[in-house]
């Protein structure tokens, strides 16, 4: 069903694109990558530390009015949180140095609103699907790293959140922009050790892009 989903999502990302080319006046379609800054929240978690990780994809932004456009991106985002060396009371049980790496395709659907020329704000849903996980233990121990299977991860390969940000689009194409993406579900399985963690994705994300 999951898959289903982001065949789906990616088909009418495609879609658009294939109308943007036939009404390029109207739609424009863009790249953007930067940097990102993740961990996990919750009234369970105070334990964890940042993982820097990078994102990159493709937007099509939609006029609806002169001041408002509507923005679908597919994005590659690297995700996830770190263990520091601290003592034993966290969500591992260890002191050992961590880095949990969860890496999704994000699909966010933007509203975004031109405040004056350029300057504008955004907000919408973002639903994500994992496609990749992993325990980089650091430095290495003698077993390496651990890359997760879906059969043994205790992470659920759907996510949902929500988007605020803000971006500058310059006259030539390029642009700026700086968002927060909000978890709104718990990323555990239920019927796990961590069934009763409350733990959400949380991720600043800044970077440029260009706008064709």
């Amino acid at each position: 069903m999951k898959k289903l989903i982001l065949i789906t999502g990616l088909f009418i990302f495609s879609a658009t694109l294939l109308h943007a080319q036939a009404d390029s006046k109207a739609i424009q379609l863009g790249v953007k990558g930067g940097v990102n800054s993740t961990k996990i929240t919750g009234d369970d978690i105070d334990d964890v530390k940042s993982r820097t990780s990078f994102n990159v994809g493709l937007l099509a932004e939609i006029p609806i009015t002169e001041r408002f456009s509507l923005q679908p991106e597919v994005m590659y985002s690297g995700q996830g949180f770190d263990v520091k060396e601290i003592d034993q009371d966290n969500i591992f049980d260890t002191n050992e140095n961590i880095e949990y790496q969860l890496d999704y395709i994000q699909v966010p659907v933007l509203l975004k609103a031109y405040l004056v020329k350029g300057l504008s704000i955004e907000a919408g849903p973002q639903f994500g699907f994992k496609i990749h996980e992993e325990l980089d233990f650091q430095p290495n121990n003698d077993g390496g790293d651990i890359e997760i299977n879906e059969d043994d991860s205790y992470v659920k390969d759907f996510d949902t959140g929500l988007v605020l940000g803000a971006a500058y689009k310059f006259d030539n194409g390029f642009f700026v922009n700086g968002r927060y993406n909000m978890g709104l579900t718990n990323i555990f399985e239920d019927n796990t050790i961590f069934e009763n963690v409350d733990a959400k994705n949380a991720v600043w994300q800044f970077g440029v892009g260009f706008m064709f």
